[in-house]
């Protein structure tokens, strides 16, 4: 029996008085609002409808897609690790 005892997993709860919310989506949600970070964001969409309009296409948005999410991330690195607990 103490065997099982020692690999048991801990469980984690969160208090059910306080609602949790994700700092990382709220500052995301921010940072979307920025000059150039909603302008890479159209670039992108712009890209998808183009290759969506076509049938035969070897075109992609990866790069569109990369640039975006990066400058995010890094719009969101700022001071996402000051909100955590």
């Amino acid at each position: 029996m103490a065997y099982r005892n020692w690999f048991s997993i801990p469980a984690v709860r969160a208090d059910d008085e306080e609602d949790l919310v994700d700092p990382q989506a709220v500052l995301r949600e921010k940072c979307q609002a920025k000059g150039h970070i909603e302008s890479l964001y159209n670039k992108y969409q712009e890209c998808n409808d183009r290759v969506n309009g076509r049938s035969k296409t070897t075109e992609t948005c990866i790069e569109e897609l990369f640039d975006y999410v990066a400058e995010l991330d890094h719009c969101v690195s700022h001071s996402l690790f000051t909100k955590l607990k």
